[in-house]
């Protein structure tokens, strides 16, 4: 009797335990299946969402609404303008890439290259690249990351243009106002096509050279298939130089993760973080720094008259860039982590957080399994931070999901006010993406001073694709250009 009910006591614990199993498997696969359609709508007008009545969480206080004459983000363009016109064309294609290592991938390219050229202009100039498309299937585009651009050339599919489809082409034209390291990337299906190789550096020298440099050396750094690539190439990367020469080294982190670099054989400057420099950079020594996915650093780093210098990687060894000859240097034992809250010196000037904001918006940035969020919600369904031209604009970032998400905005540049309650005693430091941790809070500041329909999103661009992307919408902005399934127009996924 007792062996029976010990039979029965056994049968109904693994019919309960299967059950819960096939409820756990069958809320999976739904939550997967409600991710995909999340981001994967038949139509939305990213001008007017669902919610475009509400607003993120807002904190403190906004202008009273005023009425707005209409205008469309299309006719948002670069006005005339007498500058050097730099002329470039780019082909998207698929194309078979023989590594450094002995692998082929199968990549997806600008010029059968993976970065595609590099793109080198002068402050002031008037930048005009034709984009065609060879044979993409799915369309292609170009954002130009980093670059304050008119609206209407800011390269994403279903917002600003729709993706450039097979045999077809489009002509971006903007003017490269600002000096500084930036790169470019497609933003149709940016988590895939990004990865799959369609991205390349964009640097804008300056009319008057801040420091006088030997050498001005740009490395790209991107996962490509399964490698990890600087300037396409496995491995060490070697920039020219002899002892007594000054390098400017800008490095752009085209993956999605976080890297964390360290500089050996002699001490050296930031000079610069997303193009924007930094006010008085102090020498640091032993000395690692996080960066973010998209995110760029400018260093300065002088050759030594004893020998070698290498950056490198400290998550993959393999992958360093060095400079001089001699022997290799001995990694430091031990290191402290960059931080840009007391780095360089205020501006003399006397600039000061503003103390008051026109528009205050909080965003929580959450994620799970499959879905990532900001204040709760994924995609289209996060409400639209809404602006006016001319609003100063608070924004508070919490990182509250845990893992790294580094917060992208297009088309400005904000000053970071405070890192978890504490606020910056050095330089200013403006930046276009900023790497959040978990647990971490930033307080950042804009002024609305491009009118546009702008994305605003984590650069990991999985987490992008998981939901977590939202818009920074102007007030009378509109588009006549839709995301979805319907027009093919699928910027995120």
């Amino acid at each position: 009797m007792t062996t029976a009910k010990n039979k029965n006591r056994t049968i109904k614990y693994v019919t309960a335990s299967l059950l819960a199993a096939a409820i756990l498997i069958g809320a999976t696969v739904a939550l997967y299946f409600w991710q995909i359609r999340l981001q994967r709508p038949e139509e939305i007008n990213m001008a007017d969402q669902l919610h475009h009545l509400e607003s993120a969480v807002h904190a403190g206080h906004s202008r009273a609404s005023e009425s707005v004459e209409p205008v469309s983000c299309e006719s948002l363009t670069a006005s005339d303008h007498e500058s050097p016109i730099r002329k470039f064309e780019l082909t998207a294609a698929r194309t078979s890439i023989d590594l450094d290592n002995g692998e082929t991938v199968e990549a997806w390219t600008f010029n059968g290259l993976s970065p595609g050229p590099e793109i080198r202009v002068t402050e002031g100039d008037r930048v005009v690249v034709t984009l065609f498309n060879k044979d993409i299937e799915e369309g292609v585009t170009i954002h130009w990351h980093g670059i304050v651009v008119p609206c209407s050339q800011d390269g994403v599919a279903g917002v600003t243009q729709d993706a450039v489809k097979p045999g077809e082409q489009f002509t971006y034209t903007f003017v490269a106002t600002s000096p500084g390291t930036y790169w470019y990337h497609s933003h149709q299906m940016s988590s895939v096509q990004a990865e799959k190789g369609l991205l390349g550096q964009f640097i804008v020298e300056p009319k008057e050279a801040e420091y006088p440099t030997d050498h001005d050396a740009a490395i790209l750094l991107q996962r490509l298939d399964s490698s990890f690539l600087m300037n396409g190439k496995t491995g060490e990367a070697i920039v020219p130089g002899k002892p007594g020469d000054n390098v400017r080294l800008r490095l752009t982190n085209a993956t999605n993760d976080t890297m964390e670099m360290l500089v050996d054989g002699a001490p050296y400057r930031i000079i610069a973080l997303d193009g924007n420099a930094i006010h008085d950079p102090g020498l640091l020594e032993s000395t690692s720094f996080n960066i973010g996915a998209g995110q760029r650093y400018d260093l300065l780093i002088e050759i030594p008259e004893q020998g070698k210098v290498v950056v490198g990687s400290v998550q993959e060894e393999s992958l360093k860039i060095t400079f001089g000859d001699g022997p290799e240097p001995s990694r430091a034992a031990s290191r402290k982590l960059f931080s840009f809250v007391d780095y360089g010196t205020p501006m003399p000037d006397g600039r000061t957080e503003p103390l008051s904001f026109d528009q205050s918006f909080e965003l929580k940035l959450g994620q799970n399994i499959f879905v990532s969020t900001i204040n709760g919600k994924s995609f289209h369904e996060i409400p639209p931070m809404n602006v006016k031209k001319g609003d100063h604009v608070k924004i508070t970032v919490k990182n509250e999901g845990g893992g790294d998400h580094p917060f992208h905005l297009h088309g400005h540049t904000f000053r970071v006010l405070s890192k978890n309650g504490e606020p910056l005693k050095g330089s200013p430091i403006y930046l276009d993406t900023i790497l959040t941790q978990k647990d971490e809070t930033y307080e950042l500041y804009l002024v609305a001073d491009n009118p546009g329909l702008w994305m605003v999103h984590c650069h990991n661009l999985q987490h992008a694709s998981m939901g977590m992307s939202m818009m920074l919408n102007y007030e009378g902005v509109t588009t006549t250009y839709r995301v979805g399934t319907k027009s093919g127009n699928l910027p995120d996924l």
